[in-house]
């Protein structure tokens, strides 16, 4: 008997190691952190499939554990591409994980909104609110306000995800530290308030989770607005994006070239397309704002809140707030988790 599962066992195990080999294979290009929940990556790689008949997997990686993953096969890369948050991309070049180029388009890109040499640049911008299932809410009102969440009657409707790895849980920290006063030098006001919302019970999720609010698991994420206009108008569910009261920050995303990617030539065919008129209209038209303004059409302009909504919405210092990352992590561990 014994060894019947011997050899059964290590059936699946080559069974499993094939299709390793085959997806492996099958790939034409690698990009880490480009989930088909988050920003439209699956519609995004459906169509560089189509335009450039480049073939890349889905990846559920967040930016923290994309990062590590890079600084991992830094001596045997993996991936061609990567995708993650500002602060991320700033570390990465540090890392020596990445190289410099530039995509076409590359002089439409805002100066603030790039790496000079070309080591990250930036593909579109989200704003850091209230992604709300408004069913899931059983009739309480939709909160409005930072200090709202920290009510009893929202006791265990409240999630986010965890700043010390993903990098929208980062920056939520990092809006909610702005809003109660704090800066990049002192995350003090962030660490208290999050001791204070532990008490409610929030759910603390490591990876992207919008399956989870449109059913109504959570029904209060601490989100980008791209993602609860895209449950609203494509997945036609009954959702609200809030902008809190206090304030909030917008952040942009950013990509990457690897630093002796296996594939370059066509993980630079990815960033071109990405960053082309194309590739910009299709993250307007998932409502994301394009990091090259003019893509965005009036009509998708129109479904985004009004713009004296995003009044409330500001910026920080993308390099400092690269800066005190680690600093802020350890902080929220030896505090808060």
């Amino acid at each position: 008997m014994l060894r019947m599962k011997l050899k059964h066992w290590a059936k699946l195990a080559v069974i499993s190691a094939g299709m390793m080999v085959s997806v492996a294979q099958a790939a034409d290009a690698i990009c880490y952190n480009c989930p088909p929940e988050w920003a439209n990556w699956g519609g995004q790689l459906k169509q560089i499939k189509h335009e450039l008949g480049i073939r890349v997997p889905m990846d559920n990686k967040n930016s923290g554990q994309s990062l590590s993953q890079l600084v991992a096969e830094k001596n045997n890369p993996v991936a061609d591409v990567v995708y993650y948050g500002v602060s991320f991309g700033i570390n990465a070049k540090k890392q020596g994980v990445t190289e410099a180029y530039k995509p076409k388009n590359w002089d439409k890109i805002p100066a603030g909104l790039k790496d000079p040499q070309g080591y990250w640049f930036a593909i579109h911008s989200g704003t850091i609110g209230f992604f709300v299932n408004v069913d899931a809410l059983d009739g309480k009102p939709v909160p409005q306000s930072w200090q709202d969440l920290l009510k009893p009657e929202y006791r265990g409707m409240v999630g986010y995800l965890d700043p010390t790895s993903a990098f929208v849980g980062y920056a939520s920290a990092v809006a909610v530290n702005q809003a109660m006063g704090g800066n990049l030098d002192d995350f003090s006001p962030a660490i208290h308030y999050f001791q204070q919302l532990a008490k409610n019970k929030p759910v603390v999720p490591k990876q992207t989770s919008y399956a989870r609010v449109i059913s109504g698991e959570i029904p209060i994420l601490l989100d980008y607005d791209f993602n609860a206009y895209r449950a609203k108008y494509k997945d036609k569910a009954n959702v609200r994006f809030v902008i809190p009261q206090e304030g909030t920050i917008v952040v942009p995303y950013v990509m990457s070239s690897v630093k002796g990617a296996p594939h370059p030539r066509n993980g630079h065919k990815i960033l071109d397309f990405v960053l082309s008129d194309k590739g910009q209209r299709l993250w307007a038209d998932a409502y994301l704002r394009p990091v090259i303004a003019s893509a965005m059409s009036p009509q998708a302009k129109a479904k985004f809140l009004p713009a004296s909504e995003y009044q409330r919405a500001g910026t920080v210092d993308f390099g400092k707030m690269a800066g005190v990352q680690q600093a802020f992590t350890q902080n929220y561990r030896q505090h808060v988790n």
